[in-house]
């Protein structure tokens, strides 16, 4: 029989946690839930996003099909979440890009972090693409 869910149960009760496919190389990172995007960010949010210093980093991973990808911090510390909603400028990024961006803290909590306002300020030698091309399925930047 299942257990009751009482209100004491369901506060304690962890978030669903994602995780990617086990043949990812990225099976250790985990999407932030809820996914926070620039539409249904909070004006609030946003302004104290726009008041943190801009960071640099690399990009770890970006795929254009699902919406988001990770940046690695050049000062360390865990990968940073990005959604393809924080993404400025015309081409679609690829891991090894170097990037500025601003850390936003993630609701409700407001513990972890994703990177917003992100720039390539670097772009790998391969090809890019630009965000107004279609996505073939051999594409590097899916």
């Amino acid at each position: 029989m299942a257990e009751p869910r009482t209100p004491e149960k369901l506060l304690t009760a962890k978030p669903p946690v994602f995780h990617h496919n086990s043949h990812s190389p990225n099976a250790s990172l985990q999407l932030p839930s809820p996914i926070i995007t620039r539409r249904t960010r909070t004006a609030s949010t946003s302004a104290r996003a726009m008041e943190n210093p801009m960071v640099t980093g690399v990009v770890k991973s970006f795929s254009r099909t699902k919406g988001h990808g990770f940046i690695t911090p050049s000062a360390g510390g865990e990968d940073v979440f990005c959604h393809v909603s924080d993404i400025e400028g015309e081409y679609v990024p690829m891991p090894g890009d170097e990037v500025k961006y601003r850390l936003c803290a993630i609701p409700p909590k407001y513990e972890k972090h994703q990177a917003v306002h992100v720039q390539i300020s670097n772009l790998t030698p391969e090809v890019h693409h630009k965000w107004e091309e279609p996505v073939f399925g051999s594409s590097p930047a899916k």
